[in-house]
């Protein structure tokens, strides 16, 4: 079993810098704090996931997670960056829009939940308002900000901090000697701390420790979470045939050719040896993008492999896998993602669930949702409801 920490190395040299970058950020911190840089709080509820360190916490399936949650009963609006994206300003994505216009993960998301509101757009604050108060307004009754916590332009109700259970903040440092985006101290505007990729067999001492390690106030609710992995899918599955895998467990018998272009490939790596696999990694940096040399690598480095063979990637690689032309046939056929489901540990889903959940209602009477509901019970009232205020969380 791995242990919290264990992927963390810190460049003693660039210490120095770290304190020239420290002093950048909490200046700026500052200016939001003092109120010369302004946070706007918008009266639909807002709920932000994110991260302050570089690389990947598992942003996009927790995202993914709260759209389950909540899609069945409210409508769900994603406003993402749309990281690398060739566009700019607001997008509002539809089935036909490219990756290439709204990036590799908003894509991803709009695939999978295709009734979900999904948009890009740069400046948060203009993209909620497009969704949510102008004409073109969605009638979105929750915006999920994605990776924004350092987006301190918009006050979300509910900020959700992700932290990488190998890479514990507590235990990092400032860019560039570590891989911290802000001080620690940037913890504290969390309303919820996550705690992610936990190993599934996490026993309660090391719960405790971490707890009281990372030092949370009264008002900071702190979970954790593992993932379980879905039965592999076909990318390309009018070629899989008969042949489809129908189970994590039939890639025990494989030769896995592992396709990562994602911050922290180890524990998925770490997760199919366990599985006894034999495994050909390629892996290239986060949100690579595939050029067609790669993708001859690629060919040619499954062509070698001995049967039986399979190529695995991620859902949020494959989509710019597929990007590009120039897969061979072979690789096609055996070409598989593994979808990835977020699980709250420690018993704790049903209280997390309610906590997001009591946010978004109570606070429903100021969101678009409400007033669909007013004037639904007083159509021939000219009662106009309440009106708009801050919504915030640790009223709750």
């Amino acid at each position: 079993m791995r242990v919290e920490g264990d992927f963390i190395t810190i460049n003693k040299k660039l210490l120095p810098l770290s304190w020239f970058y420290g002093l950048g950020v909490g200046i700026r911190n500052l200016l939001f704090e003092i109120g010369i840089l302004r946070s706007r709080s918008f009266d639909v509820p807002v709920i932000s996931v994110g991260n302050i360190t570089v690389g990947g916490t598992g942003k996009t399936p927790h995202v993914e997670y709260l759209i389950r949650l909540l899609k069945s009963n409210v409508n769900v609006a994603v406003l993402s960056r749309g990281y690398k994206r060739k566009s700019r300003g607001f997008v509002l994505s539809d089935k036909d829009t490219p990756m290439r216009m709204i990036g590799d993960e908003p894509y991803q998301i709009k695939r999978k939940f295709p009734d979900v509101t999904v948009a890009v757009d740069r400046k948060r604050t203009r993209g909620i308002t497009k969704l949510t108060e102008e004409g073109d307004g969605q009638n979105i009754d929750v915006v999920l900000l994605d990776d924004a916590f350092q987006h301190r332009y918009v006050k979300p109700g509910i900020n959700i901090l992700l932290v990488d259970y190998h890479r514990l903040v507590i235990y990092d440092r400032l860019l560039p000697a570590g891989r911290l985006r802000e001080p620690v101290k940037a913890k504290d505007r969390a309303d919820i701390v996550i705690v992610t990729k936990c190993p599934k067999d996490l026993k309660p001492m090391e719960f405790r420790v971490i707890t009281k390690a990372m030092n949370l106030y009264p008002y900071q609710h702190l979970f954790f979470s593992t993932h379980d992995y879905n039965v592999p899918m076909a990318v390309y599955p009018e070629m899989a045939g008969q042949d489809k895998l129908e189970g994590l467990e039939t890639l025990g018998s494989k030769n896995i050719l592992l396709i990562t272009g994602i911050a922290s490939p180890e524990q998925l790596k770490h997760d199919l040896q366990a599985l006894k696999s034999q495994i050909t990694p390629m892996v290239f940096g986060d949100h690579h993008n595939f050029k067609r040399k790669d993708i001859a690598a690629i060919n040619e480095t499954f062509a070698k492999m001995a049967e039986p063979k399979v190529v695995l990637t991620t859902e949020k690689d494959a989509t710019r896998l597929t990007a590009v032309e120039g897969l061979s046939d072979e690789v096609k056929k055996n070409l598989y993602t593994l979808p990835i489901r977020i699980v709250i540990m420690q018993g704790q889903e049903e209280e997390f669930n309610n906590k997001i959940l009591g946010y978004v209602y109570k606070n429903s009477r100021n969101s678009i949702l409400a007033k669909r509901k007013n004037d639904n019970s007083s159509h021939n009232s000219n009662s106009t409801g309440d009106g708009v205020r801050t919504i915030s969380f640790r009223n709750y």
